[in-house]
């Protein structure tokens, strides 16, 4: 077994059937929560502007969920 660092298991694995995968361009912050609501987001269909402003206003949500909680 090798010592060096397998990245390629580090990805997640595609089914045979399923569409090929595009990148993920989503901003990372260090908070979970903001950051799956980012990756939505982000991974929202471009045609869909339903999904895009639903997805948008979950993350405008999120990001004043945090902001009220750093209010005290």
């Amino acid at each position: 077994m090798s010592d060096q660092f397998d990245q390629s298991a580090a990805q997640p694995r595609e089914s045979d059937d399923a569409e090929p995968s595009r990148s993920i361009d989503a901003p990372r912050t260090g908070d979970i929560v903001i950051d799956a609501a980012l990756t939505d987001l982000a991974v929202a269909d471009a045609d869909d502007l339903d999904a895009i402003l639903d997805r948008g206003e979950a993350v405008h949500r999120t990001l004043q969920g945090r902001l009220a909680d750093l209010g005290g």
